[in-house]
């Protein structure tokens, strides 16, 4: 498993496997890229800032998530 982080279009990307994608899902700032046998092979993380940012606060109890950053 891969990743990298571009700062300017502020995009993470998971590469999961070498495989070349055939096609994608979007849900919301996250974009799952799958084989043809709808196997996870990259995902793509839109305002990846902002959205990991949630995703963690999301897995931190109650009271840590509402602290400020």
């Amino acid at each position: 498993m891969k990743y990298k982080y571009d700062k300017e279009t502020d995009t993470m990307v998971i590469e999961l496997s070498k495989e070349k994608p055939d096609f994608a899902e979007q849900k919301g700032n996250i974009i799952t890229h799958y084989n043809k046998q709808n196997k996870p092979i990259e995902i793509e993380i839109l305002n990846a800032s902002k959205t990991t940012l949630e995703m963690l606060k999301a897995m931190l109890p109650a009271k840590l998530a509402t602290a400020k950053a």
